[in-house]
C-alpha cells in the first residue's frame, strides 16, 4: 500500500495544517521522517520542530505507540495492518522555503510537511487536499502543478507523485489568487499572483514568453508538461526557489508591471531577473544536478564545490537572457553587472576564501552571515557570475568563437540533464577543456580554486565593454554604466564600515577589514554618537567624515553596550571599489563588437 495523505486547514486564522497519513505497516513497524532541509535552499532548517501534535492508530481506532529517535524521526510499533498517522503542523513562515497559513492563503513545500515513509520513498504518493468550510474561504483556489488524479475546479481533490522525491518538489497556494496563462513552444505556463497587487499580466506575459524562450533555445528543447510561477507580493521581500515544473517566488508588490514604459523600471527589471533565474533552474539545478546533492537524503548537509556552477552560471544566465531576448538594452544589463561587481568588490572576503569554498561552506557560512561575513566569505551567486562571463569569454577568446558557455551547458544538458547523471566535482573543467581542446586548469585554479583578483578589464574588453574601478560618490552609490568611457572621479575619507541609524546616533553594523573605524579600534555593535566633538545627526556621519583632514586623528565617541568610549580616529579615502562600464565605439575595437553580437545572438554550433 502506497502512503497516502490527507491535507487539511479547518481553521486557517490557528495558522495549522492538518495531515493524515495512511500507510500499511510492515512486521517490524514503521519508520517516519520529515527532511531537515528543502533541496535549492542549503540551510538546516529542521523543519521538524513545527510538527505540534502526532498520534497514530491502527485500523480498529486503538492508539499506537509512538517513539521519537532522533528530531526529524519517528518509529511505530505496529503489525502487519493500515494504520493512519495524524499530525499537525504550524505554518507560519511567510517566504519561499516552508509553510504559511493565516486567515488570507495558504502555501506549503512538501518538505515541510510530508513525513517521509521509510522503505516506500520509492511508490507513488497520493495527496487529498480538502477545502476550508468556512464561507469566508469560499473563493481560494489550488494551485500547484501536482499531478491530478481527480479535482474539481478550484483545484480540491486527490493527486498523485511518483515517488517521495517528486511529492515534496511541488509547492503548493491555495488562495484567492490572480491568474494568467502563456505559452513556449506549445507548453502551457501559468502565473499565480497571491497578495495585493495591480500587476500588468499582459505586459508581464509578453515578457515573460520572451525570457522562457530565450532559455529554451539555449538548451534546444523545454523539458515540460507544465510551469507555473507562483508569487507571493508583498511589500518588501525577495527571494525564490526552484522546482522541477514550478517555482515559487516573493516579491515587492511595487515590483510587479504596473503602466510600465517601454523600458522596464527597475523593480519590474529585478522582478524579471528573479523569474528568469528560477526558470533557469529547471535546467541548471533540477535536472543537471550536482552529484553529492543528488545522492543526498535531506537529513544533514550534503557538501559540494559545484554551488558556483549552478547558483553562479545561473546568475550570469538570469539577466543575460534579458538582454539577449531584447527586454532591457545593453546599457541596462551593464548596470545590472556594475552593482554585482560592486558587491564583490566590497567583499573582503574574496581574499580569503575560494568560490569553490564558499560553495562547499554554504551551510556554515553563507547561509548564517554575522557581521563579519564580509570580511570572511564571498558570495558564490555574485562572484559566481563573475567567474561565468569570465569563461564564457576564454572560451570565445581562445577558441576564435568556435567555443562559448552556451556550448558548455548545452553539453552538460546532453551528459547530465537528459541522463539524470550527476555532476561530480570536477566535471565543469573536464567538460569545458573536452570543448575547448586545451587544458583550463589556469583559469579554474586561479579563480575557482584560487582567490586571485579577477581579470574583470581584459574579460569585458573582449566584447568591446570598458572597465574601471573608482571610488563611491556617495553612499548608496553602486556603479554605474555609461555610453562612453566616463571621467575620473576623487577619493574622499570614509569611516570605513556599514552603518544604521541609532535612537541616540549612528549603529556600526560591521567594519571593514583594515578601514580606518576598524583600525582606531571601533566595532560592529558600537554606536557613534560624536565626531570631533560634534553629535552625530541621522546618517549625516559620511558627510562629516568627508570633510576631516587626512593624516590628522580626529576623536571620535562611542557607546560599546552602556559603556561610553573615545576613539583616535585617523581618516582613509576610500578605496576604488565602485564598478563603471561603458560601451566602446573607437574603430579598433571593431572584433570585439562583432564578438558581441554573436554573444548576444546566443548561436548554435
Amino acid at each position: 500500500m502506497s502512503p497516502k495523505y490527507i491535507v487539511s486547514i479547518p481553521d486557517p486564522t490557528k495558522r495549522e495544517i492538518q495531515v493524515q497519513l495512511s500507510v500499511k505497516s510492515t512486521a517490524q513497524g514503521v519508520t517516519l521522517r520529515l527532511p531537515a532541509w528543502i533541496p535549492g535552499s542549503y540551510m538546516i532548517r529542521d523543519f521538524s520542530r513545527h510538527i505540534v501534535e502526532i498520534r497514530a492508530t491502527d485500523s480498529t481506532g486503538r492508539n499506537l505507540q509512538i517513539e521519537k529517535i532522533d528530531k526529524h524521526s519517528w518509529r511505530i510499533a505496529a503489525k502487519e495492518e493500515e494504520i493512519c498517522v495524524d499530525y499537525i503542523v504550524y505554518a507560519n513562515d511567510l517566504s519561499v522555503r516552508g509553510a504559511h497559513v493565516d486567515n488570507t492563503h495558504a502555501f506549503f513545500n512538501g518538505a515541510s510537511l510530508y513525513l517521509a515513509v521509510e522503505g516506500m520513498q520509492h511508490l507513488p504518493h497520493r495527496v487529498e487536499i480538502l477545502k476550508p468550510g468556512a464561507d469566508a474561504y469560499a473563493n481560494w483556489q489550488v494551485a500547484s502543478t501536482l499531478p491530478a488524479v481527480v479535482a474539481d475546479d478550484q483545484g480540491y481533490g486527490q493527486y498523485e507523485a511518483q515517488n517521495y522525491e517528486h511529492l515534496i518538489d511541488y509547492p503548493v497556494e491555495i488562495a484567492d489568487l490572480s491568474t494568467a496563462e502563456f505559452t513556449v513552444d506549445g507548453i502551457q505556463h501559468r502565473i499565480a499572483i497571491y497578495g495585493r497587487h495591480h500587476c500588468d499580466f499582459k505586459r508581464l506575459c509578453d515578457d515573460m514568453v520572451k525570457i522562457c524562450r530565450t532559455h529554451a533555445e539555449l538548451f534546444g528543447e523545454l523539458p515540460l508538461r507544465q510551469y507555473l510561477f507562483l508569487v507571493t507580493a508583498v511589500g518588501d521581500d525577495y527571494g525564490g526557489l526552484e522546482h522541477c515544473n514550478s517555482t515559487s517566488l516573493i516579491c515587492k508588490r511595487d515590483d510587479l508591471p504596473v503602466d510600465e514604459g517601454e523600458e522596464p523600471s527597475d523593480g519590474y527589471r529585478r522582478f524579471l531577473g528573479l523569474c528568469s533565474h528560477e526558470y533557469f533552474h529547471l535546467w541548471n539545478v533540477k535536472r543537471i544536478q550536482p552529484l553529492k546533492l543528488k545522492e543526498s537524503l535531506l537529513d544533514q548537509e550534503a557538501y559540494t564545490s559545484l554551488l558556483w556552477a549552478f547558483e553562479g552560471i545561473t546568475s550570469y544566465y538570469d539577466d543575460l537572457a534579458l538582454l539577449r531576448s531584447g527586454i532591457i538594452p545593453l546599457k541596462s544589463w551593464l548596470e545590472l553587472v556594475t552593482q554585482t561587481i560592486t558587491r564583490v568588490m566590497r567583499s573582503k572576503g574574496r581574499h580569503r576564501q575560494s568560490i569553490a569554498d564558499s560553495s562547499f561552506d554554504a551551510w556554515t557560512k553563507f547561509y548564517k552571515q554575522d557581521e563579519n561575513s564580509s570580511n570572511a566569505i564571498i558570495s558564490y551567486y555574485a562572484k559566481g557570475a563573475l567567474i561565468a562571463f569570465g569563461l564564457d569569454m576564454t572560451l570565445r577568446q581562445r577558441s576564435e568563437d568556435r567555443v562559448s558557455l552556451d556550448d558548455l551547458m548545452r553539453l552538460l544538458w546532453r551528459r547530465h540533464g537528459k541522463t539524470g547523471v550527476g555532476v561530480d566535482e570536477g566535471d565543469i573543467q573536464r567538460l569545458a577543456e573536452e570543448l575547448l581542446g586545451e587544458p583550463l586548469s589556469t583559469f579554474f585554479n586561479s579563480y575557482v580554486y584560487g582567490v586571485e583578483e579577477l581579470p574583470l578589464e581584459n574579460w569585458f574588453e573582449q566584447i568591446g565593454i570598458g572597465y574601471q574601478l573608482r571610488p563611491a560618490k556617495k553612499l548608496k552609490d553602486t556603479g554605474k554604466a555609461y555610453n562612453s568611457e566616463p571621467e575620473k572621479c576623487q577619493s574622499i575619507p570614509v569611516l570605513g564600515g556599514r552603518i544604521a541609524v541609532h535612537q541616540v546616533g549612528v549603529e556600526l553594523l560591521s567594519v571593514t577589514n583594515g578601514g580606518a573605524a576598524q583600525q582606531c579600534g571601533l566595532t560592529a555593535g558600537d554606536v557613534i554618537i560624536a565626531v570631533d566633538g560634534l553629535k552625530v545627526a541621522q546618517l549625516c556621519i559620511d558627510k562629516r567624515i568627508a570633510q576631516l583632514p587626512l593624516h590628522e586623528a580626529t576623536t571620535m565617541h562611542a557607546f560599546r553596550r552602556d559603556e561610553l568610549m573615545e576613539f583616535n580616529f585617523l581618516p582613509q579615502l576610500a578605496e576604488s571599489d565602485t564598478s563603471d562600464l561603458w560601451i566602446i565605439h573607437e574603430s579598433n575595437s571593431k572584433p570585439r563588437q562583432q564578438r558581441r553580437l554573436k554573444w548576444l545572438a546566443q548561436q548554435h554550433d
